[in-house]
C-alpha cells in the first residue's frame, strides 16, 4: 500500500467514519425526542464534544502565548544583544522559552486536531443530505441499528443546512439572509484573532540605548503591521471559504469559534479586544 493510501485509509478510520457515527448517534437521539431541527442540533452538540476534546490543548496553547507575551520585554533584550548572531540568538530564545515553561510548537496541537475534524466534516454533512448516498452513509455505521431510513431534514433556524451561499443568484430573495452566515463567521474570526493579540506598550528599559530603542521600535512596527495584515485577511479568507461551503459546516466553524472565545476569555481575558470593549461599553 502506497503512504498516500496510508494517509487516506487512516484519515477515513479515525476521523471521517466516527465522525459521521457520532453525528447520527446524536442525530437519531434528538430525533426520538421529537426536537426540531435534530441535524442542526446534532452538529452543534458534535462540535460541542469536539471543541471540549481539545480544550486542554487549546487552553495549553492560550497560556503559553500569554506567557511569550509577557517575555516579549525579555525578548526584545535578546534581540538587541544577539543581533548580529542568528544562532546564538536562537539558543538564548529557546533557553528563555525552557525557563519559564513555554512551548512554541504547542499551537500546533489543536490546528492539527482540527483541520482532519473539519475536513470530515466537509464531507459527511452533504453526504446526509443526499438520498443517492444514504447507502454510502449506512455503510459507514458501526451498528446495523443505527442505520437511517431517509435522509434528515435538513432545516434549522430558518436555514438549509445544505445550501451553498455561491449557489444562490446574487441580491436576490433568500440570498441576503444566506449572506448573514459568512459575516458571522467574518466577525467571529475577527473578534478571536484580535483577542489573541496581547495589548502590550512598547518596552524600554532606561539602560537601553538610543540605537536600540530605535530598533525595538522597528520591530514593533515591522510586527504590528503584519499582526494587523493577518488579523483582517484571516477572517476575510474564512468569511470567503463560508461562502462557498455549506450552511452546516459553517454551523460547525462558528460554534467552535464563539466556544474558543469563551475559552480565550477565560484564560487571558480580552486580549487586544479590551480597547474594543470600551468602545461598545461607552
Amino acid at each position: 500500500m502506497n503512504p498516500i493510501s496510508l494517509i487516506g485509509n487512516l484519515f477515513h478510520e479515525v476521523f471521517f467514519r466516527p465522525i459521521v457515527n457520532i453525528l447520527v448517534i446524536i442525530l437519531e437521539q434528538l430525533q426520538l425526542l421529537g426536537i426540531p431541527g435534530s441535524l442542526g442540533w446534532s452538529v452543534i452538540l458534535l462540535t460541542l464534544i469536539i471543541r471540549l476534546l481539545v480544550w486542554p490543548f487549546i487552553a495549553s496553547q492560550i497560556r503559553s502565548a500569554k506567557k511569550m507575551a509577557d517575555l516579549k520585554p525579555h525578548l526584545d533584550v535578546l534581540k538587541v544583544k544577539h543581533k548580529e548572531d542568528k544562532a546564538a540568538m536562537s539558543a538564548a530564545q529557546m533557553a528563555l522559552y525552557k525557563e519559564h515553561g513555554v512551548n512554541p510548537a504547542g499551537g500546533c496541537i489543536p490546528a492539527l486536531i482540527q483541520l482532519p475534524v473539519f475536513i470530515a466534516l466537509a464531507n459527511a454533512i452533504p453526504m446526509l443530505f443526499d438520498a443517492n448516498q444514504l447507502q454510502k452513509v449506512n455503510d459507514l455505521l458501526y451498528f446495523p441499528n443505527l442505520k437511517l431510513i431517509a435522509p434528515p431534514d435538513p432545516h434549522f433556524a430558518g436555514f438549509s443546512l445544505g445550501d451553498k451561499l455561491i449557489d444562490k443568484t446574487p441580491f436576490v430573495g433568500e440570498w441576503w439572509v444566506l449572506m448573514l452566515i459568512p459575516i458571522i463567521t467574518m466577525a467571529l474570526s475577527f473578534i478571536q484573532s484580535k483577542m489573541m493579540l496581547p495589548v502590550k506598550p512598547l518596552q524600554v528599559r532606561k539602560e537601553d540605548s538610543k540605537v536600540a530603542i530605535k530598533e525595538k521600535e522597528g520591530v514593533e512596527d515591522t510586527m504590528g503591521a503584519m499582526q494587523s495584515q493577518m488579523m483582517f485577511m484571516m477572517p476575510l479568507m474564512i468569511g470567503v471559504f463560508s461562502y462557498q461551503f455549506p450552511v452546516g459546516l459553517s454551523l460547525y466553524w462558528n460554534i467552535f469559534t464563539l466556544v474558543g472565545i469563551i475559552q480565550q476569555y477565560l484564560i487571558a481575558g480580552w486580549g487586544g479586544f479590551a480597547p474594543w470593549i470600551k468602545i461598545i461599553r461607552r
